[in-house]
This record gives C-alpha cells, sequence and structure tokens, in this order.
C-alpha cells in the first residue's frame, strides 16, 4: 500500500512538476502533439457551428411548415368567398338590386 501511493505521489510530481515536458519522446513528437490539439480545436469549433446551422434550419423549417398552414387556411377562404352561392347572399345581406341574367353571354368577334 506504501509503495502505491509512493507510486502516486512520484508520477504526480513528475507530470505537474514539468519533468514530463523535458523528455526526449515529448521534444521528439512535439510538432505532431500540436498538429493533434490544432486538429482537435478545428473539430470542435466546426462541431458547434454545424450545431448553431441545424438548429437555424430546424426553425426555418418550423417558419416554413406554419407558413405553409396559413397559405392554405387563406385559399380556403378566397375559395369560399368566390362561390356564387356566397356572393348571391353577400349581395342579399347588403340589399343590392342585383340579379343574375337568365340570358346567355354573347361574344362578339371581329372578323
Amino acid at each position: 500500500m506504501k509503495i502505491k501511493c509512493d507510486k502516486i505521489r512520484k508520477s504526480f510530481i513528475y507530470v505537474f512538476g514539468g519533468s514530463v515536458l523535458t523528455e526526449d519522446f515529448l521534444l521528439k513528437n512535439m510538432r505532431f502533439i500540436v498538429t493533434v490539439l490544432i486538429i482537435i480545436f478545428i473539430f470542435i469549433g466546426h462541431r458547434y457551428t454545424v450545431l448553431q446551422k441545424m438548429a437555424e434550419i430546424e426553425k426555418l423549417e418550423r417558419e416554413l411548415k406554419d407558413a405553409k398552414y396559413e397559405a392554405l387556411t387563406i385559399s380556403a377562404d378566397l375559395t369560399k368567398a368566390s362561390r356564387l352561392t356566397e356572393i348571391e347572399r353577400l349581395i342579399e345581406e347588403e340589399g343590392l338590386e342585383l340579379k343574375i341574367s337568365n340570358e346567355p353571354v354573347y361574344r362578339i368577334r371581329k372578323k
């Protein structure tokens, strides 16, 4: 048990004391370690921007869906308002003296 504690203490002092940085292995591979760290930071930054853009896409898709439903509702209202029976009802409510002609429509053509 005492040997294990001493080993942990020595390795802790070795790592945080800075002597691990003077090792030949770290000095030889410093470029590789720095390159890996840069790639990791770029990956984290890229992932963050992708997540932000995905959230924005979801928000815009919800807005598009709402706009489609609103357009469908407006189209249904316009279709309803332009029906002949609806027009006749509105004319009658307003008290206008308009009536539907029983005669067919004549087209005059130029020869």
